[in-house]
């Protein structure tokens, strides 16, 4: 006989599809905020090291280890950071990674030696590298399935608002009050958002469930976040979730999902891999094919303004469009520009327009990325495939600064290394396709379900 009883949901089937909140943008504009702080770190920094050589005669083989040791420092702190979230909780690591970071940092605006500078360097980070995938993985679990990839890639441009917020700060205040203020600010500015975390950022009810919370604690996270839901057709009892024994390390490298991962990692290498090169070099390649220190950069500021365009606008055009075709689309239109700015790199008015246009399609991609690795695995395992991804990025500057050296050193012009750069670009097309035609696939099995219940969560993320 026919009944109209709803059908049993999970907690996290519940969010996916449920409306958007007041509370759910509010994590998303959080999620925004400590992604502004995140990439306002690693800007100030970069600024300071110049200084801290001429006011402790410091070489360059020091500032050199320095920033490699705190690069590795990183990718340690993301690499664990994902599955301490998914164990022990995404709220909890996030809140420790943004009290380190920050404190780490405002603390390098105390010292007096490079000592005491680079061993703080390395704690902040370590807290660094955690702040990422844990609050991507946040902003995907609470947000409804169907503006998950939105939220996400709206969250994650954050990061490029910060470099360009970082840039503003020290150029105003390292020549009025010195860079021990610019530290001590970018240092206390992201613990001003742990009080609003902890306060209106309920833990992920993936992970409560997973851990076998007691149905009132999950009930009153749910509650919060959409109280003006009906919530009596959700099933709040950890039983089935209890019944999960696979980690989510092995989750991320299933059979199911291995050639997702090793796509996903390949693009986030390649993808931050030529965004820092093209950055680091660009200056010092633009002022050998004649242009001046000024003109360089103004080049790297109209990639950067073009950065933060790009990441604004596609989280707005992933809403209509399908993720995967966006991805490649910029991939595509960035190996175009690469390779007509090669033509034209010996132009001040080409070049500046081209890398404004580099800036909106190549840190856009990145974007688009951090969505498709935050929808790419189930809720249990999310911040584990998030942070290895990011990790695998991480890796990316390393191998960059170590190639591009080898470029500038032999005396490449700043044509060719454009050029060049399109080939790694046409890989990242080629995985973006074949992630495509990864999530065309049908299902054989989920990797990660309760024997007790179908798992429709997962169709509606991969959607």
């Amino acid at each position: 006989m026919a009944t109209d009883v709803p059908p049993r949901l999970s907690p996290q089937e519940f969010v996916d599809g449920s409306r958007m909140s007041r509370r759910q943008w509010l994590i998303v504009v959080l999620g925004l905020l400590t992604m502004i702080a995140d990439g306002l770190d690693s800007t100030v920094v970069s600024f300071v090291y110049p200084r801290i050589r001429e006011d402790w005669d410091v070489d360059m083989s020091t500032v050199t280890a320095i920033v490699t040791a705190s690069v590795l420092s990183m990718i340690i702190g993301g690499a664990a950071a994902g599955p301490l979230a998914d164990r022990y909780g995404r709220k909890s690591v996030a809140v420790t990674g943004i009290a380190v970071f920050g404190l780490g940092t405002a603390c390098l605006g105390l010292t007096q030696n490079v000592a005491s500078f680079a061993a703080l360097r390395l704690v902040a980070c370590l807290g660094l590298g955690a702040i990422l995938p844990t609050v991507m993985a946040l902003v995907a679990d609470w947000t409804p399935a169907a503006r998950r990839v939105q939220s996400v890639a709206l969250a994650f441009s954050g990061v490029t608002g910060g470099i360009v917020l970082g840039g503003v700060l020290a150029s105003v205040l390292v020549p009025a009050v010195g860079w021990h203020t610019l530290l001590l600010v970018s240092g206390l500015a992201p613990l001003l958002l742990i009080p609003a975390v902890l306060r209106y950022v309920p833990e992920s009810v993936g992970v409560l469930a997973a851990r076998g919370a007691a149905p009132d604690r999950i009930r009153a996270a749910l509650t919060a976040v959409a109280p003006d839901q009906d919530l009596s057709h959700v099933d709040c009892e950890p039983s089935a979730a209890r019944r999960q024994t696979r980690r989510p390390a092995k989750v991320v490298l299933s059979r199911g999902l291995a050639r997702t991962t090793v796509l996903l990692w390949l693009s986030f290498f390649l993808g931050q891999a030529i965004g820092a090169g093209l950055i680091t070099y660009l200056p010092l390649l633009a002022e050998r094919t004649g242009l001046t220190a000024a003109q360089a950069a103004v080049a790297v500021a109209a990639f950067g303004w073009g950065g933060l365009t790009g990441q604004l606008s596609v989280s707005f055009v992933l809403k209509h469009y399908d993720r995967f075709r966006v991805l490649w689309t910029l991939w595509a239109a960035t190996a175009a520009g690469f390779a007509v700015a090669s033509l034209v790199a010996t132009h001040f008015a080409a070049l500046i327009a081209l890398m404004f246009v580099l800036g909106l399609c190549l840190p856009a991609a990145n974007s688009v990325l951090q969505a498709i690795a935050a929808v790419a695995y189930p809720a249990p395992a999310r911040a584990t495939g998030v942070s290895w991804a990011n990790t695998a990025g991480k890796l990316g500057p390393v191998a960059s600064g170590l190639l591009g050296g080898l470029m500038v050193d032999a005396g490449w012009s700043l044509s060719r290394v454009l050029l060049t750069l399109v080939l790694p670009v046409g890989v990242c097309v080629a995985a973006a396709l074949g992630l495509s035609a990864r999530d065309r696939r049908p299902q054989q099995s989920a990797p990660y379900t309760a024997p007790a219940r179908p798992a429709p969560a997962l169709a509606s993320e991969q959607s």
